[in-house]
This record gives C-alpha cells, sequence and structure tokens, in this order.
C-alpha cells in the first residue's frame, strides 16, 4: 500500500458511499484517464469481467472466432468461451514473448478459408511488455477484427510513448492483489468510443433502464466497482510510477547478478516500447546450467520462496483441448525453460540478495 489508501477508506466509511458506484468510482476513472492518456474509462470489478465486457461490446457470439494469445494466464481465454465462441490461439514471436504477427496473419488467413471468420483479437501484454502492436493493428484492420487489448499485466508499460491499452477499439486493465497497482480486486475497461465506455457502465450495472422502477430489456452483469476500492485505487495510482522504478530495478538487479551464470536469461526488451516488468522472468537451459529450472523454483520453495514456472500456453490446457491453434513452439520453450523470481516492490536489498543466493546455490 501507498499509505494514502487509508484516507480514501475513512471518506467512504463517513459518507456511508460503500456499495458499488459512488464519488470514488467516478474521480477513479477520471483520474486513470489522466494517468493513461485514456479517453474514456469504466471501473469494473475485476480485468475479467472487464474483457467480458470488451468482447460482448465487440458483438462476438456463439459462433465466433476470437483470436488469442496463447502464452497467457486463462483469464485472457475464459471470457472468449462466456460469450459462446471459439478461442484461435496464436503463439509467441522471440523480441517480446508477445503474439506473432505473422501467425496471427495466417490464423486469420486459415480460418477464413474454412468460412470463418476471427471477429475480435485479444492480444496480450505479457509481463508487463507490449506486444507489436502497429504490425497487429494492420492485419486486424485488413481482416475487419475488433482489436482488444488485455493490459491486465502492463499498466505504467508504453508502446512508442502510448500507454499499452490505450491504442486498441477497447483495452482492459486488472487490479488484482498482484498486480503493479491493486485495489484487491477490480479492473478497467477503457476505449476512445464514449458510447462503448457508457454501455459497459450499463451493462455492468444489471443493464437498469431509466425508469423510477427496475426495469431491464436487455440482460446485465453486477460487475462494477465498489466506491471502497476505488479509493484505494485512486491512492495507488499516486504511486505508479515509483511502482513501475521499483520493478525496473529489481529485474536489473537480477539480471547484473544471474545473467553471468551459463544457461540463464532473461525476457528480452523489445526496441519498440518500455516494459514495466510486472514480473522478473528467467529461462534457464538446462544443457548448458547443469539443472533446470524447476530445480531452482524447488530450491526457492525449500527456502520458503516463492517462484513460478511462466505462463503453460492456453493450447496445452486440457480445458482447450481441441482448440485452433497457431503455433511455432516458442511458448512451449518458454514453459518449459521459464521462471517468475520474486518481483514485490516491496522487497528490500537483502530480500533480493536472499534470492538470489539461493538461486546461485543451485547445482553446487
Amino acid at each position: 500500500m501507498s499509505g494514502r489508501e487509508l484516507d480514501f477508506i475513512h471518506d467512504a466509511f463517513a459518507s456511508n458511499w460503500i456499495a458499488p458506484i459512488g464519488p470514488h468510482v467516478d474521480a477513479f476513472e477520471k483520474e486513470f484517464c489522466r494517468v493513461t492518456g485514456a479517453p474514456f474509462a469504466a471501473a469494473v470489478s475485476s480485468g475479467t469481467a472487464a474483457l467480458h465486457l470488451a468482447l460482448l461490446l465487440a458483438d462476438v457470439g456463439p459462433g465466433d472466432d476470437v483470436a488469442c494469445s496463447t502464452f497467457t494466464f486463462a483469464g485472457s481465454a475464459f471470457p472468449i468461451v462466456y460469450r459462446g465462441a471459439t478461442p484461435v490461439f496464436v503463439d509467441s514471436e522471440e523480441q517480446s514473448w508477445n503474439m506473432d504477427p505473422r501467425l496471427l496473419e495466417d490464423a486469420m488467413v486459415d480460418r477464413k478459408k474454412k468460412g470463418k471468420r476471427v471477429k475480435a483479437v485479444v492480444v496480450v501484454h505479457l509481463y508487463g511488455q507490449s506486444a507489436d502492436l502497429d504490425e497487429i493493428a494492420v492485419i486486424c484492420g485488413r481482416h475487419d477484427s475488433i482489436l482488444i487489448e488485455d493490459a491486465a499485466e502492463s499498466l505504467g508499460a508504453t508502446y512508442k510513448g502510448k500507454t499499452t491499452g490505450t491504442m486498441g477499439r477497447i483495452g482492459i486493465f486488472s487490479f488484482n492483489g498482484n498486480k503493479i497497482v491493486t485495489t484487491s480486486g477490480g479492473g478497467m475497461l477503457v476505449s476512445g468510443d464514449t458510447a462503448l465506455v457508457d454501455k459497459a457502465r450499463f451493462l455492468a450495472t444489471q443493464a437498469r433502464d431509466p425508469a423510477p422502477h427496475y426495469e431491464h430489456s436487455c440482460v446485465g452483469y453486477n460487475y462494477r466497482m465498489s466506491n471502497v476500492l476505488a479509493g484505494i485505487g485512486r491512492a495507488q495510482l499516486g504511486v505508479l510510477q515509483e511502482r513501475v522504478a521499483a520493478k525496473r530495478r529489481i529485474f536489473a538487479a537480477y539480471r547484473e547478478a544471474l545473467s553471468p551464470m551459463p544457461g540463464f536469461d532473461f525476457m528480452p526488451e523489445a526496441d519498440w516500447g518500455v516494459p514495466n516488468r510486472w514480473l522478473t522472468c528467467v529461462t534457464i537451459d538446462p544443457a548448458k546450467a547443469g539443472f533446470s529450472a524447476e530445480d531452482v523454483r524447488l530450491r526457492l520453495e525449500a527456502a520458503n520462496i516463492e517462484g513460478r514456472p511462466l505462463w503453460k500456453p492456453m493450447h496445452l490446457q486440457p480445458v482447450f483441448s481441441g482448440a485452433p491453434a497457431f503455433v511455432n513452439g516458442i511458448s512451449e520453450e518458454l514453459f518449459a525453460k521459464g521462471l517468475c523470481l520474486p518481483s514485490g516492490t516491496a522487497m528490500t536489498n537483502e530480500d533480493l540478495e536472499r534470492v538470489i543466493a539461493c538461486v546461485k546455490s543451485v547445482g553446487k
């Protein structure tokens, strides 16, 4: 926490405005736009809820295809299924580990040959680094697909000087407890189209039509953010750049200490943007290191230090067995060799040194 959260929470309690919507929600949306450059924003209950609404606003429904990064968390893909659509998974490129534009083009062409059209593309900015948006946007335009940015992990990151999540037709963010800015749970939907954002708010508030009674002409959702959590978010936004700087310092410390070790490599930084380094991700080649990423994870676990494998690609997940996938082996190799190291902004230098020492002790 930044230290200012309790001021906003006390204000919410003092005003007795606790439930979803409220003055802090309105202020959080405006401040979020000011910080990110997004024209319009709607605060909701989670990043997953924001993505669900984004797909609904894109008119995605049963029988539609939606291209999605395969190297990501399941929350990027599940909302596609909520809408009754088919996820079409697209593998990564080496520069940023994000969606490969060439494979996206292959997917578009292939689905068209099969009488299908990819109605929308969910591109994930993985581990806080932007995908190659210009290339992907051109492909979306050529095939009449709506570009949705999943910036759940990348708040504070940029692509060619612009904040990730603000360049597609719709962008979504997450404020889950593990994100760079947290409201404990929450999300944001943004767009340059005010009508889309207004509709998102309407749908997220149980789609209640204007009337003195409860009138509903379409199905809605209970997706709005609470006034209390929005207050927490306002305080968190104030330290976003400090958080990004801290994440990047942590990454740099790990890279300086561990990159000289045989077989160790780190998530690259593509020249088109600046990542927020949400998590420090390392790959370990067991043929060169003499041990695997799993060996390191287990050594960390024995020392009561949490490390996690990189995301298991969606096309390998049992729940998506049989889904169309356009793969090149990159995400599978990253999953096999990758590890996320502790990256919390509350880490001290002593914490970092302890993790580094533990990693260096493997194989000795």
